[in-house]
């Protein structure tokens, strides 16, 4: 055991990164600066530019064909970025108008500006040829694509123009949007951009292709004429107003109902934030997407309301993602009505203070007060988290976590072992200097009323990433007994272990870009059983990328499944499978999705093969169709056809979701959902307008309606929201 922290130890401490440090300057102005895409002021010739771009697709050995160029000014209040981006002609791909799109499939251009130079967050900002703006929050260090946050919003401006060969990007970003040390002249910065006629990615800072375009490894570094002052951020008030008039078929009631509240964002020196709500609306105006769960365990969704958005990974990145994260925001809103059923949980109101403390440090705390509902047996309920995170080495960090959720008063229908539930934790997360070595490894025990042992969570992966070999060893342990009320736990009472291992080819020409082949076993051990195998899965998998940006997938999975429980795999009430009883079962799938750079583009996934003790055949789908850039329309079906023995169920699944989005303009919107499932017996439809009528200010008019689709087929739910929120900066 000494070793290997001695091992972790060293892979955390070394640095070998031997590229060469590129560096821009950002030129101190008093000129006032006029945000049109033209770049016409003077002083903007004075600047030199951050260029020489390095392609990272379709090879990562040579300078970008197409370079952009990036220039940069500050001033007391905002940092202005001029950008010229050449291209083949100005045939650009813009498929829409709204903003944070996503990169894929369009031209645009991306900054990343890591101001504490810590190589773990990061803040986003982009835009296309037409002006639409983007900008997300990045952290874990550009390691995986859940690092992104694009629900973040903030306030700048963006302007372009549109030439024969290049557009021009001018933005004004006011420094208040970030934040930073006073006192800083260096902040680490990269820059990516997507050409679609040139079918070429580029990046400033040379990455290698087995690292995401997005990693904050691979940086270089912006130098500012003369020290950043002090930020003067502005106080911003929130408030909303919400109006709902509803109708509920089921038990032939309706509900009409008026809202206000609103929330509060005040900075606390240039590198903290505290944010406070009342009676906050987290109602879905943009509903989720719904998928077919044929498994036997809860699927977690992405968090989308804004009091839980910014420096959300100090609370939420913990524990292994998949089995085991003590802390899971959309936990706290939601409770169980008498009869089981997931419902609203009114929030009374909550603070948050979260940010830097110096540059190695940063600090979160999270309270929210939830209100009693008699009727439903739901407590009001207090839920705090303490987070803490002290950067070690060049990119590693220590974090140490706190969870609490307790009834804040006595109820008879509230059991003692439900009246509080707590969580502490440390984690360990390995980032070496060029992120060849990432790893994880934590540590967590809840308390609990009547439990003394079997309460422990544990986990270790460390993973290798080079240019040809991913490699990684993972492992975890989660007690019988421990519990996280606030968390997302898939199953207790288990040890995991996952390796993986992938070795990937590329190729010097033809039409295949690179492919790769990768083997992951998943085993799984119940301990309280004499450590009897409850589960394996053998996941088999080549892939292949193509030069025209398509890829291709095949696997292969072996599985092996103990059910200690009777379990429905259809989940729609037919006869279940019996419990203890052991399914050994092989399935095949194939992934294929087309260039996304084309108007109608498409992907699909058949698979086919055992079932536990029968046959499963799958198709999902979908097809993309664009009229640039004012609409986009996506069909989305998945069909899964089950095939067991009698008397157990053969059904056939469906889950159809076209969505129609149309942009008016880069100020209003028209997005519509319809979904079918026929696992729930539900139609739904969801279809909203918005307006932006003034920055980060919206009226929304959003229309519900939910249908049972068996017989009889009726109404089931009917709702009509406008809900206005207007963002005012003091």
């Amino acid at each position: 055991m000494k070793k290997i922290f001695l091992l972790i130890f060293i892979i955390s401490y070394t640095s070998v990164s031997a590229q060469e440090v590129k560096k821009v300057h950002v030129k101190h102005t008093t000129t006032p600066i006029t945000v049109d895409g033209s770049l016409d002021e003077t002083i903007w010739s004075e600047t030199v530019p951050a260029t020489n771009f390095w392609q990272y697709f379709p090879t990562d050995t040579l300078q970008a064909k197409q370079q952009t160029e990036i220039r940069m000014l500050f001033d007391e209040h905002n940092l202005y970025i001029g950008i010229k981006v050449s291209s083949l002609s100005n045939n650009f791909i813009v498929p829409s108008l709204r903003r944070d799109f996503r990169a894929f499939g369009n031209d645009n251009v991306t900054m990343l500006f890591d101001t504490f130079n810590d190589g773990s967050n990061a803040y986003f900002f982009g835009s296309n040829p037409a002006g639409v703006k983007r900008e997300a929050l990045l952290a874990g260090g550009g390691t995986d694509i859940k690092g992104f946050n694009m629900a973040w919003d903030t306030k700048w401006i963006c302007k372009t123009t549109i030439h024969d060969t290049y557009y021009i990007a001018e933005m004004a970003i006011p420094l208040s949007a970030f934040k930073f040390r006073e006192g800083e002249t260096k902040w680490r910065f990269n820059s990516y951009q997507f050409d679609t006629q040139g079918n070429e990615r580029s990046t400033w800072i040379n990455i290698p292709q087995n690292q995401w375009i997005f990693n904050l490894a691979y940086m270089g570094e912006m130098i500012f004429e003369k020290p950043l002052g002090k930020s003067k951020a502005p106080i911003s008030i929130i408030p909303y107003l919400n109006a709902l008039s509803a109708k509920d078929f089921e038990d032939n009631s309706a509900l009409n109902n008026f809202k206000i509240g609103g929330d509060a964002k005040f900075a606390i020196g240039n590198s903290m934030n505290l944010d406070l709500t009342i009676n906050p609306d987290f109602s879905q105006i943009e509903v989720d997407q719904q998928i077919t769960n044929l498994t036997r365990f809860e699927v977690s969704l992405p968090e989308r309301r804004q009091f839980f958005v910014e420096n959300s990974d100090l609370f939420v990145d913990f524990g292994s993602g998949r089995d085991e994260n003590p802390f899971f925001s959309r936990r706290i809103g939601i409770a169980k009505d008498t009869n089981g059923n997931s419902i609203e949980n009114k929030i009374i109101g909550g603070i948050r203070l979260s940010g830097k403390v110096n540059n190695n440090l940063r600090l979160g705390i999270l309270s929210v007060q939830t209100e009693e509902d008699i009727a439903n047996e739901i407590p009001a309920t207090n839920n705090s988290v303490f987070a803490i995170q002290q950067k070690v080495f060049s990119r590693s960090n220590l974090s140490f976590l706190f969870i609490n959720k307790q009834a804040t008063k006595k109820y008879d229908f509230l059991s003692d072992n439900d009246s509080y539930n707590r969580v502490i934790g440390v984690d360990y997360n390995l980032a070496s200097s060029d992120n060849t070595w990432i790893g994880r490894y934590f540590v967590h025990k809840s308390f609990s009323p009547g439990i003394e042992n079997k309460d422990i969570s544990t986990g270790i992966s460390t993973e290798y990433n080079s240019r040809f070999f991913k490699i990684r060893l993972s492992g975890l342990y989660i007690g019988d007994d421990f519990r996280s009320d606030l968390g997302f736990v898939r199953r207790t009472g288990i040890i995991k272990m996952n390796p993986s291992f992938e070795r990937t080819f590329y190729t010097r020409k033809g039409k295949i870009q690179k492919h790769s082949f990768s083997v992951i076993p998943i085993f799984i051990w119940k301990p309280e059983l004499d450590f009897e195998n409850s589960d394996y899965t053998i996941i088999s998998k080549w892939k292949m990328n193509f030069t025209n940006n398509s890829e291709l997938e095949v696997s292969m999975f072996n599985k092996f499944t103990h059910l200690y429980d009777e379990f429905d795999p259809t989940r729609t009430g037919s006869t279940p499978l019996p419990g203890n009883k052991s399914y050994t079962y092989t399935s095949f799938d194939v992934k294929y999705r087309s260039d996304m750079r084309k108007k109608v583009s498409f992907g699909f996934s058949p698979s086919f093969g055992q079932f536990f003790n029968g046959q499963k055949y799958s198709l999902k789908g979908q097809l993309t169709w664009r009229i640039q850039p004012y609409f986009q329309t996506k069909v989305q079906v998945n069909y899964n056809y089950i095939d067991l023995p009698k008397p157990y169920p053969t059904k056939s699944i469906w889950l159809i979701g076209p969505r129609f989005d149309v942009t008016f303009s880069k100020n209003l919107f028209w997005n519509t959902l319809v979904q079918y499932n026929n696992q729930q017996e539900n139609l739904s439809i969801n279809s909203r307008l918005q307006w932006r009528f003034a920055p980060l200010s919206d009226l929304f008019i959003a229309y519900n309606d939910n249908y049972f689709t068996g017989d009889p087929y009726a109404p089931k739910f009917r709702s009509i929201n406008l809900k206005l929120t207007y963002w005012l900066n003091i």
